[in-house]
């Protein structure tokens, strides 16, 4: 066995290897965690979508009951969705439609990413 000394061509090649896998694994680190907050603000979107359309669509509900309520559980839903709008789609008296736009949580600065989701449901009347 000899002793190759300062000789060894593997030296710090564990070092060199890391300082360039690095930035790619930091890249699939920081994607993966944008794509679940763009996935959970779709979720809460179309959360706040429902519970618009279910309040509204509630026998003798009140015209904006839906809106407020989903409302309230922008509020308390945290920053998931930010810049959040709420629209009621007038689609006749049987149906009603509301559509909830926002803006995903973003850990990438000066990067948006869009949301959009939609619900309806046939309005509750009482029939003879």
């Amino acid at each position: 066995m000899t002793d190759r000394g300062d000789r060894d061509p593997d030296r710090g090649g564990s070092t060199v290897e890391l300082a360039i896998l690095w930035p790619a694994i930091l890249v699939l680190v920081f994607g993966a965690v944008q794509a679940a907050t763009y996935f959970t603000a779709r979720t809460v979107a179309l959360s706040a979508a429902q519970i618009a359309a279910t309040t509204e669509r509630q026998y003798q509900a009140s015209e904006g009951a839906g809106v407020q309520r989903a409302e309230a559980f922008l509020e308390r839903s945290g920053d998931w969705l930010r810049n959040w709008e709420i629209i009621r789609h007038d689609s006749g008296d049987d149906v009603v439609e509301f559509t909830v736009t926002g803006d995903s949580l973003s850990i990438v600065p000066g990067v948006n990413w869009t949301v959009s989701q939609s619900a309806h449901g046939t309005v509750e009347r009482f029939t003879p």
